[in-house]
């Protein structure tokens, strides 16, 4: 009895592979979808100009000096911020010391930092880049103050005017650096 479910079995099994292996050939039947694979797939509807889309633009991720766009001279840059603002940012705040930088997000955090004239007292900023372009809604200062007391440190108000300042400081920087670069171009 063993040999005669052992010879179904195996019968079976053959019948099974033939049809999985039979059913990995190509079907030639006409108007069947077929699914593009590797270097012969087309362009699709969401292509521009028949180009295809990257994450990284439609020039590519140029690590190495590739392509060039002569007209990209607002600083705007595959990260998501102008990069104008953000070297202007690190710089109007360099005398501080850092605690985090995000170039992606666009946001700069700094220590708390005394000087020497004033060392009862304390400031913190932080920096958000808020847009592509170099304008000045495109840049947020937050700053913060805090005083030493017996107690320990305690925070003060301070006035709208200092944070305008910085950010104005900003600005001033990013517009230099973005003339320096198209009398450079």
């Amino acid at each position: 009895m063993s040999h005669i479910y052992k010879t179904r079995f195996l019968t079976m099994l053959a019948l099974s592979s033939a049809l999985i292996l039979g059913a990995c050939g190509e079907n030639k039947l006409k108007g069947e979808a077929k699914y593009p694979s590797g270097l012969d797939r087309t362009t699709t509807g969401n292509d521009i100009y028949g180009e295809k889309e990257s994450i990284f633009g439609r020039e590519g991720l140029g690590i190495f000096g590739g392509k060039k766009d002569e007209e990209a001279n607002d600083g705007s840059t595959g990260i998501g911020v102008n990069s104008f603002l953000w070297r202007a940012a690190l710089d109007t705040v360099s005398f501080m010391p850092l605690a985090s930088a995000d170039p992606f997000g666009g946001v700069i955090i700094t220590d708390w930092y005394s000087s020497e004239e004033k060392p009862n007292e304390r400031f913190k900023v932080n920096v958000f880049i808020l847009d592509k372009q170099l304008v000045s809604s495109g840049i947020k200062v937050k700053v913060f103050k805090q005083t030493a007391t017996r107690s320990g440190w305690k925070d003060v108000s301070v006035t709208k005017e200092t944070a305008t300042q910085m950010e104005d400081a900003i600005l001033t920087r990013a517009r230099q650096l973005r003339v320096a670069k198209l009398q450079d171009n």
